[in-house]
C-alpha cells in the first residue's frame, strides 16, 4: 500500500477559528505543519483544543504559533503531560517563510490560524494572512449577508 499524496489525504477537522473570518479580512491562506509532542497529539485526538486567541509570529527567522491551547491528555501521568499554552513551531519552506515575513513587516498584516486538522497521520494548521476589519466593514458584511438571505428566501417562495 502506497503513501497518499498530501492532496489526496482525508482531512479530519480538530478545531476551527470561527471568529477569525468575522474580525479579519482574509487575504491569503496556506497549509503548514506543526511540531507537537506525543501527549499533544493524543489530546488533539480527544478534541482538547482551542485556537480562538492564537496567532503566529516570527522569532529568530522561524514561525511560531502562540496562545494555542491544547488541554492535557487524560491518560498521561501529570509529570509526563505537556504545557497547554506553550509556543509551537510551524513548519514552512524557507522561501515561504521569507515571503510571509516581508508581508507581515511591510503592510502591518497578521498571521492567524483558521483551522487545525489531521491530514492523514499529520497535524496541519491552515494559516491565514489577514488584515483587521473596521467596525463599519463588519456592519457592511452583516448587511450583505442579510440581503443575500432575503433574496434566497424570496426565491424559495417563488418556486414553491
Amino acid at each position: 500500500m502506497g503513501v497518499l499524496s498530501p492532496q489526496k489525504r482525508p482531512r479530519k477537522p480538530i478545531a476551527l477559528n470561527r471568529k477569525a473570518r468575522h474580525e479579519y479580512e482574509v487575504l491569503e491562506t496556506l497549509e503548514t505543519g506543526i511540531v507537537l509532542t506525543g501527549t499533544e497529539v493524543k489530546a488533539l485526538r480527544e478534541g482538547r483544543c482551542s485556537i480562538e486567541d492564537s496567532y503566529a509570529t516570527f522569532i529568530a527567522d522561524e514561525l511560531w504559533l502562540l496562545n494555542l491551547h491544547i488541554g492535557p491528555y487524560s491518560h498521561a501521568a501529570p509529570q509526563a503531560n505537556h504545557e497547554p499554552r506553550r509556543p509551537r513551531k510551524l513548519l514552512l519552506h524557507k522561501r515561504q517563510a521569507l515571503r510571509l515575513r516581508s508581508k507581515v513587516q511591510e503592510k502591518g498584516l497578521t498571521l492567524v490560524p483558521l483551522s487545525l486538522y489531521f491530514s492523514g497521520p499529520y497535524v496541519k494548521v491552515e494559516l491565514a494572512l489577514v488584515r483587521g476589519k473596521k467596525l463599519h466593514d463588519r456592519r457592511e458584511d452583516i448587511r450583505r449577508r442579510d440581503i443575500e438571505r432575503e433574496l434566497r428566501r424570496s426565491l424559495r417562495y417563488e418556486r414553491g
